[in-house]
């Protein structure tokens, strides 16, 4: 439950503290204080952080539709969220998707709410704020509030009878259902999701809204239709492959509805969050499966060897994504540590104003070129239907290695000028996915540089497996491959601080990958088997992304209590040196797979409670 406080303005004659208070009500708030003075508030945000609840608070002379104070208090992921309106001579700026001081660039004016959550409540206690200041001195006491953009909606604090009636005018032109359903989605998304989906996707997400489905039943009904599509690309006949490309489109549709339908009806979750972000993985990877299967069953050689190449590459850069959003959003909330100089302040400038000039073409292209999942799932759809299942996959490996090049260099460029950690700031061990043999052993050289060992255990994978590629079928390279990787578990103690060590994840899911994949090339295991494998264990590492991204807790489906990166690759050298490698495969695969369900399970009831 949510308390509210609602703060004396200053300058006006206004005040709507009898109209604000039902509306504060309806947007959760169980109780609802009146704030003239600092010792008012602070006594207010007091009895808040002892009952570890959120704070709505709201000038008295605000005059608002009651959804915008609806969506501060719930906002997904339980942040602090500040009310703004788009305006050039604000005195506030916002950098991806938070408040900021707008020092050097100026777009957005406080609309008079914001809604702190728990754990910044120590924050508005010690900055011991005037009632009518509360933003300006919270943001000068450190705290970076999430935007909540007025958009479509109204919202203004009014200080004269005109000014109230031009107010209530506004907000009673705006039909206030169609003004949220558009809001459900996305301001800013990508082209293909722009124009082909977000156009009519409103529909279907009121629909379902009166149908009364909830946002993780519209993503278990995704599943379904890329699991469909799947099987018709498996299938390979003419008609079965056009059907499937548009189940698969079907499919990302309502991918896309399960989140607007989640904003629409302020239905959050942690585990719904969760949800659709494991779903989206594992669609994916399921139709790269059918895509190879079905080449395969219509005789076209190389497709499997694709479809392990594109989950190899789009795992690891998921995780680079992944990594590099934290470091972004840790920057932001950290501007001073994080100021910028040379080539990198000169590519965030350069990006920050193509991003601003919304529609352009540079715009689009920016957003086109980096691959992202609309366009990955309509390329694959399109020419799955006019060609077959191996020229798909080639077309997402060439476009995919393209698109990680690119982000690859301009995030490291810009990541060596931000010059802030990202790492330290969670269980580096945990999101390293060390096991037992590196927490216990080899972790106590506690040696420094952990990014240049994980690279140079990935480097060491890539040559291996190029190696047997060519056709050298030497044991002992894989052996030997198994023991540079492990070495990168020596410097697992050490501080995870460096400009680029937010690579030191993907790197050590490459040299994982990749030493999965020598180990299938030397023991001849079936490319599905390996498939298998990499499937699972790319579930279990979104997992640990997703649950940090969606603030989820610790699951069930963690397996550093099993193996981790360094068990998994001791026992797969060791099962394909001693020609077990098939079976160790399956085995490891339905282990991996299993513990991961069953964590999934677990997550499921205990958020149904």
């Amino acid at each position: 439950m949510t308390l509210a406080v609602i703060c004396a303005s200053t300058g006006g004659t206004v005040d709507l503290t009898a109209e604000l208070t039902p509306a504060l009500h309806d947007a959760g708030a169980g109780t609802v204080e009146r704030a003239a003075s600092a010792e008012d508030l602070h006594e207010v945000a007091r009895r808040a952080h002892e009952a570890g609840q959120p704070l709505l608070i709201c000038a008295d002379n605000l005059v608002a539709h009651p959804s915008l104070l609806w969506m501060l208090a719930t906002e997904p992921a339980g942040r602090s969220t500040a009310l703004v309106v788009a305006d050039p001579g604000g005195d506030l700026h916002e950098d991806r998707g938070r408040v900021l001081p707008g020092e050097n660039e100026r777009s957005l004016r406080y609309a008079g709410a914001i809604c702190l959550a728990p754990a910044d409540l120590p924050t508005l206690l010690d900055a011991k704020p005037s009632p009518d200041r509360v933003l300006p001195d919270l943001l000068d006491a450190g705290l970076v509030p999430i935007a909540t953009p007025v958009r479509l909606l109204h919202a203004e604090q009014v200080r004269t009878p005109e000014e109230l009636a031009r107010a209530r005018s506004a907000i009673a032109a705006v039909d206030e259902e169609a003004a949220r359903l558009r809001l459900a989605v996305k301001e800013k998304d990508d082209f293909f999701t722009t124009y082909a989906i977000s156009t009519w996707s409103p529909l279907v997400t009121r629909l379902c809204a009166r149908l009364g489905l909830t946002p993780s039943g519209v993503t278990a009904i995704s599943v379904l239709l890329a699991v469909a599509a799947a099987l018709g690309f498996w299938q390979a006949s003419r008609p079965a492959m056009i059907a499937a490309a548009v189940l698969l489109y079907l499919s990302f549709v309502l991918d896309c509805v399960d989140g607007q339908l989640a904003r629409f009806t302020r239905r959050f979750g942690a585990f719904g969050g969760w949800l659709d972000t494991m779903a989206d993985r594992a669609k994916e990877y399921a139709v790269y499966a059918g895509l190879a299967a079905g080449a395969e069953r219509i005789g076209l050689p190389y497709a499997w060897p694709l479809a392990i190449t594109a989950i190899v590459l789009q795992t690891v850069r998921h995780m680079t994504d992944a990594w590099y959003g934290a470091l972004h959003d840790e920057a932001a909330a950290r501007p001073v540590a994080a100021a910028q100089s040379g080539v990198g302040a000169r590519l965030s400038a350069a990006s920050n104003r193509v991003q601003a000039d919304t529609g352009s073409a540079a715009y689009w292209l920016k957003r086109i070129v980096v691959f992202p999942i609309g366009e990955r799932w309509a390329l694959m759809a399109v020419l799955a239907a006019v060609f077959d299942g191996r020229v798909a996959l080639i077309a997402v490996v060439a476009w995919g290695v393209l698109a990680f090049g690119y982000t690859f260099a301009l995030r490291s460029l810009r990541s060596l000028s931000m010059r802030v950690p990202v790492m330290t700031t969670v269980d580096t061990m945990r999101h390293r996915d060390d096991g037992v043999l590196v927490r216990s052993l080899l972790s106590r050289a506690n040696l420094p540089h952990p990014l240049a060992f994980a690279l140079a255990g990935a480097a060491t994978a890539v040559a291996v497996v190029v190696f047997f590629l060519l056709g050298l079928r030497w044991p002992g390279a894989l052996l030997l491959t198994a023991a540079i990787v492990l070495a990168a578990g020596l410097p697992a103690r050490a501080r995870h601080g460096g400009p680029l060590d937010w690579l030191v994840p993907a790197a050590l899911r490459a040299a994982e990958y990749l030493l999965v994949v020598a180990a299938g090339l030397l023991g001849d295991v079936p490319p599905a088997v390996v498939f298998l494998l990499l499937f699972g264990l790319a579930l279990h590492h979104y997992d640990l992304v997703a649950r940090m991204e969606k603030g989820a807790p610790s699951g069930g489906g963690d397996l550093r209590t099993l193996l981790g990166w360094d068990g998994r690759v001791v026992l797969l050298a060791a099962c394909a040196a001693a020609g077990l490698a098939t079976m160790s495969m399956a085995v490891l695969a339905g282990l991996v797979i299993g513990v991961f369900l069953t964590g999934a399970i677990s997550d499921w009831r205990a958020s149904a409670r």
